[in-house]
């Protein structure tokens, strides 16, 4: 399934860009103004916004671009570049493999582990995934009816008990079974971020001193519905610890879009996957050029 088989999830940020850009009569003055408020109100951030229209404004002046569709396709080269981080846009393909899923309670860091349980699974990969989030209530048996569904193991303790020690248990079941990868939850409670960042630091050296061999990846799940708050949640949790890349999750009708943008330039982050729906097939690996090629064509 490509990025925009389900375009409406960007359909206000389509229409807001493209209304800028044709229902204005002239490339003038006023034309440049309403083209960056809509970039605003898509929740692109202002430093970004400005990026943008300054290298605009540039190509405009310098290729005297008069036509209204070539404005349209040097802003969608201009979005290419800003999201394209190269191969940090793939996952990693070196086994074994240890995921780790950061992110706040209700970003939908659950389903997103499901989901990228399935996909391994479709690639013939052996997945494991540990339920490290023991301080919610209920979270390592959300986590196993999922397991269950997707038809993968879950290694879980009781409820209030160490996390760690789930993640240390996970990783001697995964090594003595050659499991390809291993995913693992962790607790969302950004409002105590001391004992969050002990958690994932602890956690952090468990894996490196357990299993060195293991490639890693730290992935931040954001609900793209929250807006601006993605930006605060991107900025606290990379001072907490270091993020290989993002998950943007609900992109599915609310969501304006422009928060991916505004990450991966402001914070330097590259997006994974893309959260298109509810279903297990419905986490999208990321493609910067289909994103900005496709996205105008809703």
């Amino acid at each position: 399934m490509g990025l925009f088989e389900k375009k409406s999830a960007f359909r206000k940020f389509v229409d807001s860009i493209t209304n800028a850009i044709y229902d204005n009569p002239e490339l003038g003055p006023e034309f440049m103004e309403e083209l960056e408020e809509s970039l605003i109100m898509s929740d692109i951030g202002i430093e970004t916004s400005e990026k943008i229209m300054t290298e605009l404004d540039k190509a405009i002046n310098e290729r005297y671009i008069i036509e209204k569709d070539a404005v349209l396709k040097e802003f969608t080269s201009i979005i290419e570049n800003i999201i394209d981080k190269g191969d940090r846009n793939k996952m990693s393909e070196n086994y074994p493999l240890i995921i780790l899923m950061i992110g706040i309670n209700g970003g939908g860091k659950t389903t997103t582990i499901a989901k990228l349980a399935n996909i391994y699974k479709k690639k013939g990969k052996s997945v494991i995934l540990a339920a490290a989030d023991t301080f919610r209530a209920a979270a390592a048996e959300q986590l196993q009816t999922w397991g269950d569904r997707v038809g993968v193991r879950v290694i879980k303790h009781a409820e209030g008990t160490d996390p760690t020690a789930v993640i240390y248990d996970a990783i001697q079941s995964a090594k003595s079974n050659n499991t390809d990868v291993l995913i693992c939850d962790t607790a969302g409670r950004l409002q105590n971020k001391t004992n969050l960042m002990n958690e994932l630091e602890k956690m952090s050296r468990v894996i490196s001193r357990e299993y060195p061999e293991a490639t890693r990846e730290n992935l931040l799940v954001i609900d793209a519905t929250t807006g601006k708050n993605a930006i605060s949640q991107a900025e606290e949790f990379s001072g907490i610890t270091d993020i290989t890349g993002i998950v943007l999750t609900k992109m599915d009708g609310t969501a304006r879009g422009g928060i991916s943008i505004t990450i991966t330039d402001e914070y330097d982050m590259p997006i994974k996957f893309i959260g298109m729906g509810e279903g297990l097939d419905d986490l999208i690996p990321f493609n910067a050029h289909e994103f900005a090629e496709g996205i105008f064509d809703a």
